[in-house]
């Protein structure tokens, strides 16, 4: 039986218990479904690495340690140091080292080179995320000729600011040797096929044959989801739990929350300062609303995260300096993280959620606090339009802005004074537009646009069973 490689910087290992970030709630339907083999770094840094596989529910994980070396080169240095700012769209931020770039190829190598101990012809290798964009190209060097997808789940800006990564021509032409790259957006894709066609002559629509022998690259559009109907029952049952119910109980008046990685792509500095600006322009709201904001810190060990903690720090002091009174905070700002289901019922009982990054892939707490919402008497959503899930979410979200504080003041002012009716109407269109784009099948689209007509099937199937893949998603 064919077997789905899933291939990610971190790996969810049941044993240990470790979250790779949100990918793991989003592969959840796809490792139920297939039998699958998820590989990848352990988390671990050795002066000996050892590469070791576990096995649950019939599915594998297959581990690799790092060397320091490897860590500083290819994690913290060009992944972290300069694809994930350029591909935010913050090249004054991008800090490129040539030293970087050998690290960043040479753990790719490595990891192709732990993938081909393991891999036979008819499986399926599906790769994620900006960290292992040279993984395809690798394992053709060694001649596997698998199906190969890769998925990018941060944005992809247009030509004009990926030429400006220096030696971007020995990096982006490498998703040229997979059989299907997938975004997140219909804009992430166009800024994709620009940048073939500026850089390497191509044509934009991607339909032609690359190299030698039959295989084609093509371009495919798969939005994340969220998985609707699960998450709004978790809410449901969440809203009651002690934590939840202290917290609702402690805030005066009306709760709106953020929540967000201390990270400067979501834009947490410039969203203080719109709540500021709020603030002061609407006496009337003090005492009647508290913003929560939920940042668990990441990648402390750059300075630019440093930095930005210390100044959001200041920040959240200032504006409770300004506005408490001996009954009310106007913010409360946490540095810990909590459980999704904390995180669901705190989402079911918000009346606003401020999720205005600078720029997003796609943004998951935006859709997980529309599944969250009480139908009958829901929330309002201010979403950034640079989030991937404005494209989805136009009709019934506020969009913002997040460049200007007194638009985004303004949102939360019409959000807080929203009628019953209003909050409902816009609440259905964004609850239709989840239901339409369901994670539980956001695997299956991208496998069937990967494999074409080919046969696949589920795990526990027999021959005879087999399930065919359609080519459901949106090929470009």
């Amino acid at each position: 039986m064919a077997r789905v490689f899933i291939i990610s910087n971190r790996v969810a290992t049941p044993q240990a218990g470790l979250h790779a970030g949100g990918l793991e709630v989003v592969l959840k339907a796809t490792l139920k479904n297939y039998p699958c083999v998820w590989l990848g770094w352990s988390g671990e840094i050795k002066a000996h690495p050892k590469t070791r596989t576990m096995h649950q529910k019939g599915n594998s994980y297959i581990v690799s340690d790092l060397t320091e070396e490897d860590f500083d080169e290819y994690y913290n240095g060009f992944a972290n140091r300069v694809l994930w700012p350029i591909l935010h769209y913050r090249l004054d931020l991008a800090e490129f080292s040539r030293r970087d770039l050998s690290g960043f190829l040479r753990v790719n190598e490595h990891f192709a080179d732990e993938l081909a101990k393991v891999l036979k012809p008819d499986d399926v290798v599906w790769v994620h995320d900006y960290h292992l964009i040279p993984l395809a190209k690798a394992l053709r060097e060694r001649n596997l000729h698998n199906r190969i997808g890769f998925f990018l789940h941060i944005p992809m800006p247009p030509p004009e600011i990926i030429t400006a990564m220096p030696n971007h021509e020995h990096v982006i032409p490498s998703l040229c040797h997979y059989d299907l790259v997938g975004f997140q957006t219909d804009n992430d894709a166009a800024n994709f096929a620009r940048y073939l066609a500026n850089e390497l002559g191509m044509p934009s629509h991607i339909s032609r044959r690359l190299g030698t022998g039959d295989r084609v690259m093509r371009i495919g559009t798969f939005p994340v989801g969220v998985e609707t109907r699960g998450f709004a029952r978790l809410a449901r049952r969440a809203i009651k739990a002690e934590l939840v119910r202290k917290v609702m109980n402690s805030v005066p008046g009306a709760l709106m929350i953020g929540v967000d990685r201390l990270d400067y792509s979501k834009g947490i500095t410039l969203r203080l300062e719109a709540y500021e600006r709020f603030l002061a322009a609407n006496p009337a709201w003090h005492g009647k609303i508290t913003y929560l904001q939920i940042t668990p810190k990441s990648r402390s060990q750059i300075k630019e995260y440093a930095e930005m903690a210390d100044t959001v720090n200041a920040m959240a002091g200032r504006i409770n300096g300004t506005y408490s009174d001996a009954s009310w905070s106007p913010m409360r700002y946490v540095n810990r993280p909590y459980s999704r289901t904390a995180l669901s019922g705190l989402y079911r009982g918000a009346r606003v959620a401020l999720v205005t990054p600078l720029r997003d892939g796609m943004n998951l707490v935006a859709k997980e606090y529309v599944a969250a919402q009480d139908a009958a008497d829901p929330g309002v959503l201010i979403l950034s339009r640079f989030a991937g899930a404005a494209a989805e979410f136009k009709e019934g979200a506020l969009l913002v802005n997040p460049y200007d504080p007194d638009a985004v003041a303004a949102a939360i002012a019409r959000a807080m004074a929203m009628p019953q009716a209003e909050r409902k109407s816009r609440h259905a269109a964004l609850y239709a537009a989840l239901l339409r784009n369901d994670v539980s099948e956001w695997g299956n689209k991208f496998l069937s646009a990967l494999m074409g007509t080919k046969e696949f099937h589920l795990k526990g199937e027999d021959v005879a069973s087999r399930k065919s893949f359609e080519m459901t998603s949106r090929p470009h």
